[in-house]
């Protein structure tokens, strides 16, 4: 079964950046059966919400109005959000998901495989 892994969490100064990567673990991604891939997060005591979106045939970019100008999605073989200028109000589990084309790129249910999450933790 295709599992997908997120790395590049940790513990950043507010400003700072931070670089989270998602593929199969071992081997490269490849997105044959995918409409696009996204980025989610969730904040203690909150619900998981859209961060980013990229679709994987035009490389169409989607975001979350709280990370415009801010976050970057990109793939090649894998899966990238780069974070800058982050803010407390970033710290959250963040998590990778696949969506097979079957709904809105903004919208949870439309994804059906999930990473396990990575943690980013912005201090002020």
């Amino acid at each position: 079964q295709v599992q997908l892994v997120e790395s590049g969490g940790g513990l950043v100064q507010a400003g700072g950046s931070l670089r989270l990567s998602c593929a199969p673990p071992g081997r490269t991604l490849t997105f044959t059966s995918s409409a696009a891939m996204g980025w989610f997060r969730q904040a203690a005591g909150k619900e998981r919400e859209f961060v980013a979106s990229i679709t994987w045939s035009s490389g169409r970019p989607y975001y979350a109005d709280s990370v415009k100008g801010r976050f970057t999605i990109s793939r090649d073989n894998a899966v990238y959000l780069q974070m800058n200028s982050l803010k407390p109000e970033d710290t959250a589990v963040y998590y990778c998901a696949r969506n097979p084309g079957t709904g809105s790129v903004y919208r949870f249910s439309a994804y059906d495989l999930w990473g396990q999450g990575t943690q980013v933790t912005v201090s002020a």
